[in-house]
């Protein structure tokens, strides 16, 4: 296998894991989480802490946009001008700048708001008993940061899966 089929295996592979588990996550774990009230706590944590899902949504984030960025480089003869201005370049672009958006915003905000919950539900549950009232609320703003942030995420990631499914038959 040349570099380019691994390149390809690793965009395609590691980008369909990331959008799967982003909108996975964002329509569905994380809204059954918050219904579950304080037991959505230790499956964040599990989730967070654990299984450190937060590190590895970035690093597939992260590989997939830099094989994305080596395949462009590939298709356009070394970034040349016509093919960039040309309709397959400016939507393989446009498709690269929603993912890139998506994984910077993933970084900044979801990573660390998911990981703060994991700590907040850690204590609670070695506290052994419902979380203080400060807690509760700090829980409840969280996972509602939370939540918008990863349905952004989720948006962002699948309108570059559109592009780049489409970017090949733009004229």
């Amino acid at each position: 296998m040349g570099w380019l089929h691994l390149v390809r295996a690793i965009h395609v592979g590691l980008g369909a894991f990331w959008v799967g588990a982003v909108v996975l996550l964002a329509f569905l774990v994380v809204p059954s989480i918050r219904a579950a009230g304080p037991a959505g706590g230790e499956v964040m944590e599990q989730l967070t802490r654990v299984r450190r899902l937060p590190q590895i949504l970035l690093a597939s984030g992260v590989l997939t946009i830099l094989s994305g960025f080596a395949l462009y480089w590939r298709d356009s003869g070394g970034f040349q001008s016509a093919w960039v201005r040309s309709g397959p370049g400016i939507t393989f672009l446009a498709g690269g700048v929603f993912a890139l958006i998506a994984a910077v915003h993933g970084s900044i905000v979801n990573a660390p708001t998911a990981k703060r919950l994991g700590v907040i539900a850690a204590h609670v549950r070695h506290a052994g008993g419902p979380p203080s009232l400060a807690q509760a609320e700090e829980i409840q703003r969280l996972q509602n940061r939370l939540a918008h942030a990863i349905r952004l995420a989720a948006v962002l990631i699948s309108m570059a899966v559109l592009a780049m499914s489409v970017a090949r038959y733009v004229p």
